[in-house]
């Protein structure tokens, strides 16, 4: 499985009522770290298929999502677990340290 792609219209049935815990890509087009970690979160969606979704929400389409979570740094990755952000990370990183920040929603 891939990532999906969240708006603000279907955030709340997408993220917050999901079963299984949900990464959140906050990102934008013009982003070059965004556009670098987008390879990385489909590794990990790929890689925990059935435990946990990943997401992405275009910034710039989606601002009331955004301003909701205080985004002000991007690429931002919120963990959801439960209708609540449990966990956060900021910036492009490597997929061993993701998963590292990420380990009690990847199962």
């Amino acid at each position: 499985m891939s990532t999906i792609n969240v708006t603000d219209a279907d955030f709340q049935a997408k993220v917050l009522d999901s079963e299984l815990p949900v990464l959140v890509d906050f990102w934008a087009e013009w982003c070059g770290p965004c556009r670098m970690l987008g390879p990385v979160l489909d590794e990990l969606a790929a890689e925990h298929e059935g435990e946990v979704l990943v997401a992405k929400l275009n910034v710039d389409e989606n601002p009331a999502s955004a301003a909701r979570y205080g985004v002000t740094s991007i690429p931002l990755v919120l963990g959801f677990q439960g209708g609540e952000k449990v966990a956060e990370s900021v910036g492009a990183k490597p997929k061993a340290q993701l998963e590292k920040e990420f380990a009690a929603l990847l199962g």
